[in-house]
């Protein structure tokens, strides 16, 4: 591994921080960004923690991004509920192995064997290949989750138990229903107990109610100089494990901190057992598209090659923000990027290439483009519809050209008032195109593969969805 360009002792340069990401946030549009910097102190020297703001938390209203107001962290909640579980598995109280159905007995899924067979396991590492994006809305009541896993034996199994990866929301609420069933309390206060308490988090919650009473961000669906602010809030409280978590960067940094300190708090509480911490970030599975988070999969966090060194992490995305949380262990490093617009990836591209350079002398991969040269790959084998509950993806050839035709359904495509799109799918190597979504200044890689037992799957956006016709 290569040296850290400086010292531990070389305070990290808040002021230059601050210049950066107001340029860079004005640079792609975003209406507002919170950002947290920690380095952590090794051999009892403190910890180094920045944070920087700017912008605005609501479009509309001109109300000023501060360092105590919240934020959305999204998907960024599935590590915070992982850990709890891999509390719950520190007390005995179940295995990873364990099936779900012994912890949970009411669990009805649409396959009888998957419903035998899946285990805690499967659901930490999204293998389990229960359709992902169930965003059913059960209520604002504490039987919200046991309701939701009620509902859940009407989603569709999108890939054989354990056969792929597939980034699986719905598998986050059942993981949360397994906390409450577990401990005997609703996820939302099973969190405050065993995780926010015991981190001394000030400005984190899981309740709208709970955001209300501070500074927070509206989401926004297009920034620029004509932002477009989302239509609502939040998602169902029933997604709140995989999801829902309110924070400011200095709270979602201290959950960092104690995952960069083998579980311990900052005042020495033990949260986490070391061997989970570990477990949390060791390789657990493969991902089949290794370009867009991460090339595999531990428990909670997706893991990143960045030329040689491993960082684990998790991005966030809901209705209108977008929030991206990166830990670089052997460096004691952690970054937290909390943004109030749908699409931030090249603002975080920008300001996490730099951060890390510049204090950890890490460069990160090159980014996802199309290539400079054409390149000649026959789309014809690809050719089809690929369905899965919520999404149809049609790939076809016109004028020669692929293209995807990209039709949402469901709750969120209500929300935000989905329309169909279809963009063109630049080849990129054999069975690998690159494609940019509506309002996205990024390109997105769009994988073709098969199962070892024939079955043909595109993966795009994280998911697996399978071929139809």
């Amino acid at each position: 591994m290569r040296a850290c360009s400086r010292t531990p002792s070389t305070p990290i340069d808040q002021s230059h921080w601050e210049s950066r990401l107001a340029e860079l946030v004005k640079k792609h549009g975003v209406p507002g960004a919170q950002l947290g910097i920690l380095r952590v102190g090794r051999d009892g020297a403190p910890d180094d923690l920045v944070t920087a703001v700017t912008g605005v938390l609501h479009a509309a209203t001109g109300q000023p991004s501060t360092d105590d107001s919240v934020w959305q962290i999204g998907s960024v909640s599935k590590g915070w509920t992982a850990t709890v579980v891999m509390q719950l598995v520190d007390e005995g109280r179940f295995a990873l192995d364990t099936p779900v159905v012994e912890i949970v007995p009411e669990l009805a899924l649409r396959d009888p064997e998957v419903t035998k067979k899946l285990t805690v396991w499967h659901l930490l590492t999204h293998t389990s290949g229960i359709d992902g994006d169930v965003f059913t809305d059960t209520g604002r009541g504490d039987d919200c989750l046991e309701k939701y896993v009620a509902a859940l034996g009407d989603a569709a199994q999108n890939h054989p138990l354990g056969a792929t990866w597939s980034y699986c929301n719905s598998g986050f609420s059942l993981l949360g229903r397994i906390i409450e069933v577990t401990t005997g309390l609703t996820w939302d206060q099973a969190m405050k107990d065993k995780l926010f308490a015991p981190l001394g988090l000030t400005h984190t919650g899981t309740l709208p109610e709970e955001a209300m009473v501070f500074a927070h961000a509206m989401g926004h669906l297009e920034g620029g100089d004509d932002p477009k602010v989302a239509p609502v809030w939040g998602l169902p409280r029933s997604v709140g494990p995989a999801g829902l978590i309110t924070a400011n960067a200095t709270d979602v940094l201290a959950f960092a901190r104690m995952h960069l300190n083998g579980g311990l708090a900052a005042d020495g509480t033990r949260v986490l057992s070391e061997d989970s911490v570990t477990a949390m970030a060791d390789y657990q599975t493969d991902c089949p598209e290794k370009l867009l988070l991460g090339d595999s999969w531990g428990l909670g966090w997706f893991r990143c090659d960045w030329n040689g060194h491993r960082a684990i992490g998790h991005d966030g995305n809901t209705i209108g923000q977008a929030a991206f949380l990166r830990l670089l262990p052997e460096a004691g490093l952690a970054v937290s990027l909390n943004t109030n617009i749908g699409s931030a990836i090249p603002l975080f591209q920008d300001l996490y290439e730099e951060i890390f350079a510049e204090l950890a002398d890490v460069r990160l991969p090159d980014r996802f483009e199309v290539p400079s040269e054409p390149v000649d790959v026959d789309a014809t084998p690809y050719v089809g519809t690929y369905a899965r509950e919520s999404v149809t993806e049609e790939v076809f050839i016109e004028d020669g050209k692929p293209f995807m035709r990209i039709t949402v359904s469901g709750p969120v495509a209500d929300l935000e008032g989905s329309e169909p799109e279809t963009h063109e799918l630049v080849p990129v190597s054999e069975a690998l195109f690159a494609m940019k979504p509506d309002k996205s200044e990024a390109y997105y890689p769009v994988r073709f593969y098969s199962l070892p037992s024939g079955e043909e799957y595109v993966h795009f956006g994280a998911r697996a969805t399978p071929k139809k016709s």
